[in-house]
């Protein structure tokens, strides 16, 4: 049954508000991401949007990391579940597995305006700009300085404190933080140009740019990303955060990271790509391992990541000259359909079956994507494998699918990790 309670709050912003929240998921279970009750098993996989009953009725936003999920509440708390082998809960650590898939409470961070997450790490952003991470990374993920691998409770990415930052997206092995006044930081693993043309001496960039893995099965292209983690084990590493040195003086409007790959929007509506092209996700003919213009002649206005494909929501002149509609434009890997339809690409194209749709947030995952229109509908499509597209089968699907949930509900926010979802609804 869905939990519809109504509750009245005082927001963490100081503005009363009426909330009634839901978050429901589905997909892979395997890990506890699903917040599903141990009675149903930690493995269970959902096939179909299911409730997360033990969440409190006021969550604002969610976020997913691969394997693992995070909720922040309207008054500033912030709720994980799933994966803790990395500590990237922030909470319980010594706490049996069956715990884990329990949604709690992170204490000690208060005022918590959104959430985001990778594998091993997890990150918070206060309603002061502040950065908070924590979890395990020896890839430098943490950016809470030289040789820090670990931080099993939620802490402040100083070097950052005199920064407002509005957003942090993480790969696999780097990361990027947006400031209020359009400046990017970036820290980690710098292969490929996913950091822009940052080099460090005595570092041989990988050559992955080519479009030779677009096509393969999903288990083989997964060997292909082991194996250039592979090569990249003993890569030196940008231990703290630094301004992108190419984009200095420059206004970044949005970010996002893929597995190895980064997508810079800037506030002209530039859009820019670096980092691995091993799928073709970074949209362009272009070599060069620095971030460099996207093939795209459409004006994106948000973009986002799977693991090797990329999405844009853009605005599409119309034949009149008017103000024309908006749509999603997809390129890189497309084995599952994830591009919203069959085959892979190099170069963006729109996906036909949303072609209209006033859409307002997409969210790719290894080989799915979801996405929101401002109608409340959500719609998925790729991958079907453990029910993560939540059409109650495991099939894949090409195009975009209308996801079915109870009368009146209307959708605020889907997000997908790696091959779970999550979705945020309200009444």
């Amino acid at each position: 049954m869905m939990l519809r309670a109504l509750k009245t709050t005082l927001s963490f912003t100081g503005r009363r508000r009426l909330t009634t929240t839901v978050v429901l998921g589905f997909g892979d279970g395997s890990h506890g991401a699903l917040g599903l009750p141990t009675s149903a098993g930690i493995g269970s996989d959902a096939y179909e949007p299911t409730p997360i009953t033990t969440l409190p009725p006021n969550v604002s936003t969610v976020a997913a990391g691969h394997y693992h999920s995070l909720g922040v509440t309207s008054d500033g708390h912030l709720w994980t579940w799933g994966r803790n082998v990395e500590c990237q809960l922030g909470r319980d650590i010594n706490s049996p597995r069956e715990k884990w898939v329990e949604p709690g409470r992170v204490n000690g961070l208060n005022g918590v305006r959104s959430a985001s997450a990778s594998g091993v790490v997890s990150a918070a952003i206060g309603v002061d700009g502040s950065l908070w991470i924590w979890g395990k990374s020896k890839r430098g993920q943490l950016g809470l300085g030289t040789g820090i691998t670990e931080s099993v409770v939620p802490s402040r990415v100083k070097v950052l404190d005199k920064e407002e930052i509005i957003k942090v997206s993480f790969g696999w092995g780097h990361a990027l933080a947006l400031t209020k006044d359009g400046k990017l930081y970036g820290w980690g693993y710098s292969a490929d140009g996913r950091l822009g043309k940052r080099t460090i001496t005595g570092v041989s960039p990988l050559d992955s740019n080519t479009n030779s893995s677009s096509s393969l099965k999903l288990e083989d292209a997964e060997k292909v990303v082991l194996e250039a983690m592979d090569k990249e084990n003993n890569m030196l590493i940008i231990w703290e955060p630094c301004l992108i040195d190419e984009l200095k003086g420059i206004e970044v409007a949005d970010v996002s990271c893929g597995l190895d790959h980064t997508l810079v929007l800037l506030r002209d509506g530039t859009l820019l790509s670096g980092g691995s092209n091993a799928y073709g996700q970074l949209g362009r003919s272009t070599q060069g391992m620095e971030f460099l213009p996207v093939d795209i002649s459409v004006y994106p206005v948000s973009i986002a990541s799977g693991l090797g494909h990329s999405l844009t929501i853009c605005r599409i002149p119309s034949a009149e000259g008017g103000g024309g509609m908006s749509g999603i434009y997809s390129w890189g890997w497309g084995r599952d359909s994830q591009l919203g339809r069959e085959g892979p690409t190099n170069i963006p194209l729109p996906v036909d079956g949303l072609l209209g749709e006033n859409l307002v947030s997409v969210s790719g995952g290894r080989v799915h994507t979801i996405a929101v229109t401002a109608s409340g509908e959500a719609f998925s499509w790729g991958c079907g494998r453990n029910g993560r597209l939540g059409l109650g089968s495991s099939a894949n699907e090409p195009e975009p699918m209308l996801v079915e949930f109870s009368e009146g509900v209307n959708v605020l926010q889907a997000v997908a990790g790696f091959d779970h979802t999550l979705v945020l609804t309200g009444n």
